[in-house]
């Protein structure tokens, strides 16, 4: 969750403050119990990166090397010892080195937040069982502009990919140590 992606001055930002809110709490209970963190955030160093990509939405270009933009939302207080991928693309997987470093750290399942639900989001739930990890998308901790491709992702998403539970399952699981 990026600033490009929260900050409704941005062309790619909306209202999604409950998603920043909830993902800052599934955070704290990582945190409390070490369990690995991964942000993701996008930036473009020339024009030749994922060029079709910010043809087909120009809004990308605004998603930088060094912006404002590209730079972790503050809310959820990102601590020095948690990995960021930097990504070209919508999967978290795509061209990066997540899926060796996960299964690095013996990871087999992801929860996975984020913004768009309808964009990376679903690329990511889809890579990431491609690369056999369970996932679990918490439906109050991702959101879209587009509240219709918002729903519909999350729908594509649970009948074929990823768990999708809500929030309150999340930690009613925990409590149970269903996660652990």
């Amino acid at each position: 969750m990026t600033r490009g992606f929260t900050e409704s001055a941005s062309p790619l930002g909306h209202e999604c403050n409950e998603a920043v809110h909830n993902t800052r709490r599934v955070l704290e209970v990582f945190r409390e119990r070490s369990w690995p963190i991964v942000f993701t955030t996008v930036a473009y160093e020339n024009a030749s990166e994922a060029s079709v990509f910010r043809q087909k939405l120009p809004a990308l270009n605004v998603l930088t090397t060094g912006s404002h933009w590209t730079e972790l939302d503050p809310r959820l207080d990102r601590q020095a010892h948690e990995w960021v991928v930097l990504k070209k693309w919508a999967s978290a997987f795509f061209a990066t080195d997540l899926a060796a470093h996960l299964t690095e750290l013996a990871v087999d399942s992801i929860v996975l937040t984020g913004l768009t639900t309808s964009g990376c989001v679903r690329a990511t739930g889809v890579d990431a069982l491609q690369h056999n990890f369970r996932t679990l998308v918490i439906e109050e901790c991702v959101s879209d502009r587009d509240k219709n491709a918002h729903f519909a992702a999350l729908h594509d998403l649970s009948a074929k990919y990823c768990d999708v539970w809500p929030l309150h399952r999340f930690f009613s699981q925990l409590q149970s140590n269903v996660c652990d």
